[in-house]
């Protein structure tokens, strides 16, 4: 490792993950948790696209922007969590250069699909409050799938300059990551070049994204208030609401953790590296794990699915 640290090079083969440096004697055990949120957010994420497959009563635009979330955050956690598992557990640390390229692009990639698909539910609450009659004929099937490739196309071309511009700075100082994936400024900060287009534009997505996107859903959000303390009732209100609170545990489990990271990493100077690291990954990690485990409790129709396959397969 000391030769490939010291030895001058413009384009590595192979980049070296050191994982969580300072706690290399601990990686087993914090393996642990990390593979058991993996297995969690697999099996809730496929679970939830099976109900909604297989149960004709969820074919509607709130369960279709569901299961685009669940297929996103398969993609998201799995983008990282194998080769963080071999690191901890077979200190497989080399990467590819191209692949970890690869990585830096599905890893942030899906970060803004996340996002989008989140603005997209939020319009879809508020469609289905504030103008129920009108909800099936404004989000119809073709309308759904035509947001759902904005939402795609939104984050592949946002996020294309990232792979691009990594690849054309030289790698002269050392080829070592001090991190368990190749985060995006983890990896630019390697170049012996002036990297500042790189930070300037990562800077702008990150903002531009989250302003925007958390702009939107408080829009909605507002108009769904008003129409719901517009109703006659407490009961109607409270019922009205309930169908919101899925989605607003999902905002918070996925923004919180981003946000905190994002304020740490930029802010955090006499944060220690690998408390870094732990809320680089919690913020890849927790919202997969929980989003199908906020919609499989909060979701009546998903629970008593849910509850009907597994009695069913008890008898």
């Amino acid at each position: 490792m000391s030769d490939s640290n010291t030895t001058e090079f413009t384009n590595p083969s192979t980049f070296i993950l050191l994982g969580i440096p300072g706690l290399e004697m601990a990686h087993v055990w914090i393996s642990i948790p990390f593979c058991a949120m993996y297995i969690i957010a697999i099996l809730g994420n496929f679970t939830i696209l099976f109900i909604v497959k297989t149960e004709q009563s969820l074919h509607g635009p709130m369960y279709y922007f569901l299961c685009m979330l669940a297929v996103s955050d398969l993609v998201l956690s799995t983008s990282t969590l194998p080769k963080t598992l071999s690191i901890f557990w077979f200190n497989s640390r080399e990467i590819d250069f191209s692949a970890c390229l690869t990585q830096m692009y599905f890893i942030h990639c899906f970060l803004v699909v996340d996002s989008g698909i989140l603005v997209a539910m939020a319009l879809d609450r508020y469609v289905a409050i504030c103008h129920p009659l009108r909800h099936s004929t404004i989000l119809t099937n073709p309308v759904v799938a035509k947001i759902g490739l904005a939402v795609v196309l939104r984050g592949s071309m946002l996020i294309l300059p990232y792979p691009f511009l990594a690849r054309r700075w030289p790698y002269c100082r050392t080829n070592i990551i001090p991190h368990l994936y190749c985060e995006h400024m983890a990896v630019v900060k390697l170049a012996c070049a002036d990297i500042r287009i790189s930070n300037y534009y990562s800077l702008s997505v990150a903002f531009l994204v989250t302003a925007l996107d958390v702009f939107f859903i408080t829009v909605s959000y507002i108009q769904i208030l008003r129409a719901i303390f517009s109703l006659p009732t407490k009961d109607a209100r409270l019922k009205t609401f309930g169908t919101c609170s899925s989605h607003l545990c999902v905002i918070l489990a996925s923004y919180i953790p981003a946000v905190f990271s994002l304020l740490m990493h930029r802010f955090g100077h006499n944060v220690a590296l690998h408390f870094h690291i732990l809320m680089a990954n919690a913020y890849l990690l927790v919202p997969p794990v929980l989003h199908p485990i906020i919609y499989g409790v909060r979701t009546k129709q998903i629970r008593d699915r849910l509850l009907q396959l597994l009695s069913h397969k008890g008898m």
